[in-house]
């Protein structure tokens, strides 16, 4: 069964929103040098938004877009955070590193009219 026209009118608007501020995010991070290997990647019940690199260090990306950059700062929950984690320990299963990498949970809030804000190492990918 279809959800109602509304429903899904708001469902494509936020998916919309979702995939412009991952591409300011991604944005502001090409230009601090990282490389993107990976957007939007699922698997084992978790998410990433972005994933790049930036010499031996992969960042695991959370994109958090909200109408102030504080509000998106505080929205990053234990459940979302573990979610990034499996994802994370299901990507480096498929892309083995060199031992010398270092792995990292980055987030980065985006808000209207203001330049995204990156914050490197946000939060403890669980179980690495």
């Amino acid at each position: 069964m279809r959800p109602p026209p509304d429903r899904e009118a708001r469902r494509r608007a936020t998916y919309g929103r979702g995939l412009s501020a991952e591409t300011w995010a991604l944005l502001a991070l090409l230009l601090k040098g990282y490389r993107p290997l990976a957007r939007r990647f699922a698997a084992s019940g978790g998410e990433i938004d972005l994933i790049v690199r930036r010499g031996r260090t992969v960042a695991f990306v959370e994109v958090k877009a909200r109408t102030t950059l504080d509000a998106a700062a505080i929205s990053i929950d234990a459940r979302k955070r573990a979610r990034l984690s499996r994802a994370a320990r299901a990507w480096l299963g498929r892309h083995p590193l060199p031992a010398d990498t270092t792995l990292r949970a980055d987030a980065v809030f985006v808000a209207p009219r203001r330049w995204p804000r990156h914050l490197p190492n946000a939060f403890e990918i669980e179980g690495l």
